[in-house]
């Protein structure tokens, strides 16, 4: 789903770029053509795979890492140390930035208000990010647009999570602590009152929901810049393995046409109500009696989206930055009839470069790309994208290559 654009808008501006003197300009400093700089806060996989995205487009990066070791912190020539939990330390970094964005949600919603209210461009805003950083507000808000969602509401108590169930279907329960979950981690899936004491020790609150009896998960993977122009990415399906995305088959194998585009349609929807600019992803259940249900959001470029990058005309970290700095989206269309990825875990075989030769000289197709990472099990130190006409053998290959470089297999 694409729109041309509808105009051309500058960054940070509320004028057209012609009216920009000399355009194209900016509104940077002199030198590097007055190409602009993007604020990147979060070292990890997804700025390191943004910036690769920005080098053709001529943008600059600016990067807030932890530590020099962190994924794009080693390929990032302007980077920052420091703690984004801090307000001067995220104060200091906007200094030349001409827009900040994100490679996760954790920023206090605070202290972004705070660079808002500085002038301080913060895109997505404050205000759209808190629906990715606090699931009990999401939900609500949601709620209040018509979005359909699985059952669920704050619960107090374990006692009160065994009144959420008799007031469904009863156990098991989904429990998820509204704040700093991610890969599975701070969710719980409860049977009885006694293993809902769990979450509860985390000290924030606790949002239950039913538990979903789906098909699939399926993700609608948008992109929206400030002047509203957005596109839509094909549907594809996702399969989680202990709460960790292991594979995404973009488009969604039968996958009836009227349920894709309401879903496309339905992601958009979110985007304009939640005023979202940047990369959406909306995390969906597909049910067993053909509805669709939103499970999560992440305003970022997603996993989900990783296809993208081999598999469309536009990757999903390209257009975030497109529209982070209200430039025309690219085309999202895909370039292939398939495309697979599969995420690359680490496993008890640390010697990845020499498997990685190994990949690459036995399947010269294969679209491998690695975060810079320490080996460690189960962590995600990259993934495999394979495209093509033929689906099963698009997935054997992205798979073998994957479980080859996770050393699982040795063939």
């Amino acid at each position: 789903m694409w729109a041309r654009p509808r105009g051309r808008r500058w960054a940070g501006s509320g004028s057209t770029a012609s009216d920009r003197p000399g355009y194209p300009g900016g509104v940077t400093s002199p030198g590097n053509a007055n190409f602009p700089v993007v604020g990147m806060i979060g070292g990890g996989q997804l700025a390191r795979m943004a910036h690769q995205a920005g080098i053709p487009l001529g943008i600059r990066f600016k990067l807030l890492a932890d530590t020099p070791q962190d994924s794009a912190a080693q390929v990032v020539s302007d980077v920052v140390l420091g703690d984004y939990r801090d307000l001067d330390t995220l104060r200091r970094f906007a200094e030349g930035c001409d827009v900040i964005t994100f490679d996760h949600e954790h920023v206090p919603t605070e202290h972004l208000r705070a660079l808002q209210a500085d002038g301080v461009a913060v895109r997505p805003g404050p205000e759209a990010l808190v629906n990715a950083q606090d699931k009990g507000v999401m939900r609500a808000r949601l709620d209040s647009i018509g979005v359909p969602c699985p059952r669920h509401r704050i619960v107090a108590d374990p006692a009160d999570v065994t009144a959420f169930a008799n007031e469904g279907a009863g156990y098991p329960v989904v429990l998820k602590t509204v704040r700093g979950g991610y890969d599975g981690k701070g969710v719980w899936v409860v049977r009885d009152e006694e293993e809902a004491a769990a979450p509860f020790l985390a000290g924030v609150p606790v949002l239950a929901e039913e538990k979903v009896d789906f098909l699939r998960e399926l993700a609608a993977n948008v992109v929206r810049s400030p002047s509203g122009q957005a596109v839509a990415y094909p549907v594809v399906e996702s399969v989680q393995e202990n709460g960790v995305c292991a594979e995404v088959t973009a488009p969604a194998p039968g996958l009836d046409p009227a349920l894709s585009d309401e879903a496309q349609r339905l992601a958009l929807r979110i985007a304009g109500e939640l005023d979202i600019t940047g990369h959406l992803a909306v995390e969906l259940f597909q049910t067993r009696d053909g509805r669709i249900l939103v499970n999560e959001l992440a305003m970022r470029p997603h996993n989900s989206g990783h296809w993208s990058q081999d598999g469309a005309v536009t990757s999903q970290f390209e257009n975030h930055l497109r529209a982070v700095l209200d430039l025309p989206l690219g085309d999202p269309r895909p370039r292939a009839k398939w495309t697979v990825m599969v995420n690359v875990l680490g496993g008890d075989y640390p010697d990845m470069y020499h498997a990685f030769l190994h990949c690459m000289a036995r399947d010269p197709g294969l679209r491998i790309h690695m975060y810079g990472k320490d080996v460690k099990p189960g962590r995600k130190v990259g993934h495999v994208n394979v495209f093509g006409d033929d689906l099963d053998d698009v997935r054997e290959r992205a798979r073998h290559a994957a479980a080859y470089l996770r050393g699982t297999i040795t063939e």
